[in-house]
């Protein structure tokens, strides 16, 4: 394989591992808020002790998102030198904006959060979760506007010729708010809820079919089930607006993802198939018309194929990016019946009566994951062969004094390094799990009840 096939893989791959625990931590920060919400509201000293609990989950989880997040910043210099001068401007706004009004906000309280505990009053606690989780929505902000930016870039003029030509902004709100952010920022967002919703409901249904903490296992399933049933339909909306923003901006990154090469026809709706690059064909389950109504709410409006782009100006990897863009979107039907089905178990008091059900939720925990992963290798893959869309190739972009054999190198040992950063995050999460939550308000009963024994004056 050359460089840039390496260098792509590389990148793929470790920005793959990284985004398994940023959407975590900001689903999981939102959960934190409504548990520690409703231990002010009632005083009920279980909803302390659940937010005590799922606090140590989320420090694990944001301790390795930092660790590996920061290699990245890394293969911008060493694998993308040419995109990093060509962005440089664009992506170092950015970027900064996330250290000074995100990340400072989210480390600043991060203590106060993980060791405030009887050390400031309940409601100082409680800001200071709330902070941590607006500064990890926040992190994704800019993040996500930095990505979009290279999707649908505004805001900006080109300075230099050939290899010294850089973007440079003109207009920074222009940035921000390019065609392509917002959309994709609630999209982004609402999976990462998701996220969080499943990762709690998959540890409490552990609890239940064990029989084990279920004074915490049982509200803590419900809050998250709540939250999984609102922003599982709330991805609909989300996700049906990107895709229009996708048809707007990029028309060619749509036909891949719907596997649609007709110039100007009019599109069908795949419910799973499969593209055949060579014959321009892709069979499968279909809605006839289905892609041109829910772009044009009109069965026989026609909507752009690939064949309207030269051949170079084309995604590649077509069939892949059609297989991601649908498993994302079939995982996400899927969690609006799981949701929908146990809100309903809920509401006739039969929830927790399903083991079955229960066993379903132990392992659903990766379908959000999956669905994150996949869909963001259909955005990026469907970029495909540019960078910063439009303007720059991924061919033009790499650096030019890397060879393959060095990325090769550096590519196992980041696999070596990554295995065993996720062999010790799994580790460590069964062990937390396994232990559980430490119940204070038995605890403290039993404290009271021993001290009566020893001291007959107490129970005078």
């Amino acid at each position: 394989m050359d460089t840039e096939i390496l260098s792509r893989i590389q990148f793929g791959f470790t920005i793959a591992f990284h985004y398994i625990y940023p959407p975590l931590s900001i689903g999981l920060g939102l959960i934190l808020v409504i548990m520690e919400g409703m231990y002010l509201k009632t005083g009920n000293k279980i909803y302390e002790d659940m937010t005590r609990f799922w606090i140590k989950i989320f420090a694990l989880i944001f301790g390795l998102g930092v660790a590996t997040g920061i290699i990245m910043e890394f293969e911008f210099g060493t694998n993308w030198a040419t995109y990093s001068k060509y962005v440089g401007d664009i992506f170092g706004s950015a970027l900064a904006a996330e250290g000074i009004f995100a990340f400072a906000l989210e480390s600043g309280f991060l203590g106060i959060l993980l060791f405030g505990w009887n050390r400031v009053s309940s409601k100082v606690h409680f800001f200071s979760t709330l902070m941590v989780f607006l500064g990890s929505m926040f992190s994704a902000v800019w993040i996500v506007v930095a990505n979009s930016w290279q999707q649908t870039p505004s805001g900006f003029h080109i300075v230099g010729e050939g290899l010294n030509a850089r973007a440079e902004i003109t207009d920074f709100w222009a940035m921000v708010f390019n065609p392509s952010s917002m959309e994709r920022l609630l999209h982004v967002w609402v999976g990462a809820f998701l996220a969080g919703a499943f990762l709690v409901m998959s540890v409490s249904a552990y609890y239940m079919l064990k029989n084990r903490h279920l004074e915490i296992a049982k509200p803590s399933f419900r809050i998250a089930l709540l939250v999984a049933v609102i922003f599982s339909l709330a991805q609909l909306f989300t996700g049906h607006t990107s895709a229009e923003g996708v048809a707007k901006n990029q028309p060619a990154k749509l036909a891949a993802m719907e596997g649609h090469f007709d110039t100007a026809a009019v599109a069908d709706m795949y419910l799973f198939g499969w593209v055949n690059k060579k014959t321009q064909t892709t069979t499968g389950i279909k809605i006839p018309g289905g892609l041109s109504f829910l772009l044009h709410q009109d069965f026989k409006t026609p909507v752009t194929g690939l064949n309207a782009f030269k051949p170079e100006d084309r995604p590649s990897q077509v069939n892949s990016i059609f297989q991601f863009y649908h498993l994302m979107v079939a995982i996400g039907m899927a969690l609006i019946g799981l949701s929908l089905y146990a809100g309903w178990q809920w509401k006739r008091g039969r929830l927790f009566e399903k083991k079955w059900l229960m066993h379903l939720f132990v392992w659903a925990v990766l379908l959000p994951q999956i669905a994150n992963q996949a869909g963001w290798f259909a955005a990026e893959m469907g970029r495909q062969p540019w960078v910063v869309y439009g303007l720059l190739r991924t061919s033009d972009a790499l650096s030019k004094n890397v060879k393959a054999e060095q990325v090769l190198t550096s590519l196992i040992l980041f696999t070596l390094v990554y295995a065993t950063l996720f062999v010790l995050f799994l580790y460590l999460l069964n062990k937390k799990i396994k232990h559980g939550p430490v119940l204070h308000t038995i605890e403290e009963n039993k404290i009271s009840e021993n001290s009566r024994r020893e001291n007959p004056l107490m129970n005078q």
